[in-house]
């Protein structure tokens, strides 16, 4: 692998354009005093608020701490939900320009109220709502105008109806005609199809999911999982990619190749706080390793040391170059 320091040099020159359902992250932190006499539920007092990009957002988000050269494409609400996250991706220096504002639409959110630095309870806000027929038109005329100018393309599908199988396999069709990565971060309960990326990356749960298997229990070593294994056969037979990323939490990364070849990568991680965003942060650091020329290995090695250490963090988190660069020098 390259040098640390020459690697993230070579990570601030890409060009990256990420697509897919749009959230607010929004943190409602507290400390818990009492319970409830309504109800036997605690009843937080809240201190502070915080809000983040989340979905496909946070991925963008991630990779906006290595390269200038981020955009995002999808969709938000009319809404101030919506103006908010418009707001806090152009502060972050992440180009809004695929994102269209939808007054028929609502805004994703979801909240987490923490207190003690363990979350309570989780509220999502949101409803599903398909992209028109000229909205889907009006995307793939953004993609095929952006495409010259990218060196990869991510797509974190959360399922919230931004995505469909129509446009799937447009971007699927545009990206190989002009020879560009694309990495897919799929949703185990859509029926969307990606044939021929670069690289697809499930967790554990949705691989066995999106393989119509019913979920197993974990087996070490990872390379004797045979349920695991023969969802990964399915899904390299069913989307075709070039390579398949499995998260697999505290076990790590599993990285399969259409060839047949396996390989697993031990977790990195020293604590385990929150797992919120820490598929975001894998697939951006992977794809960004493979647009930097290193090999799908290589590209799988830093993504786990990046994913090990934002699960250390509390909240939507991002890992900073300088913690990478720390890591990539200890683990050499």
């Amino acid at each position: 692998m390259s040098a640390p320091d020459s690697l993230l040099a070579a990570f601030s020159g890409k060009r990256v354009l990420v697509i897919g359902d749009l959230m607010l992250d929004e943190f409602l932190w507290g400390k818990v005093s009492r319970i409830s006499p309504e109800a036997p539920v605690p009843v937080v007092n809240v201190a502070s608020e915080s809000y983040y990009p989340g979905g496909a957002a946070n991925v963008a988000r991630n990779l906006r701490e290595f390269t200038p050269h981020t955009m995002v494409m999808g969709r938000v609400g009319g809404d101030r939900y919506g103006c908010q996250l418009l707001e806090l991706l152009a502060a972050g220096g992440i180009d809004t320009a695929g994102v269209q504002q939808d007054a028929a639409a609502a805004t994703t959110v979801k909240t987490r109220i923490i207190a003690r630095n363990q979350q309570v309870v989780r509220v999502d806000r949101e409803t599903k709502t398909p992209l028109g027929a000229g909205q889907e038109a009006g995307a793939i005329a953004f993609l095929e105008a952006a495409l010259p100018d990218v060196d990869a393309v991510i797509v974190a599908d959360y399922g919230k109806g931004y995505l469909t199988q129509t446009f799937a396999d447009r971007i699927c069709e545009l990206a190989r005609r002009s020879g560009r990565i694309l990495a897919v971060d799929p949703h185990p309960y859509t029926s969307i199809v990606w044939r021929g990326a670069t690289a697809i990356k499930p967790n554990r749960l949705e691989a066995f999911l999106a393989a119509g298997l019913a979920p197993a229990d974990p087996v070490t070593p990872v390379l004797a999982d045979e349920a695991l294994l023969e969802a990964a056969r399915r899904l390299l037979e069913r989307w075709s990619p070039r390579h398949l990323l499995i998260t697999l939490g505290e076990h790590g990364l599993l990285l399969l190749a259409g060839d047949g070849e396996q390989r697993h990568i031990p977790t990195c991680a020293k604590t385990v706080y929150d797992v919120s965003g820490a598929g975001d942060t894998a697939i951006a650091l992977f794809t960004l390793s493979l647009a930097a020329g290193l090999g799908a290995a290589e590209a799988a090695d830093v993504a786990n040391r990046a994913s090990g250490i934002v699960v250390g963090k509390l909240g939507t988190a991002v890992v900073t170059a300088a913690e990478l660069r720390d890591s990539l020098a200890a683990g050499r």
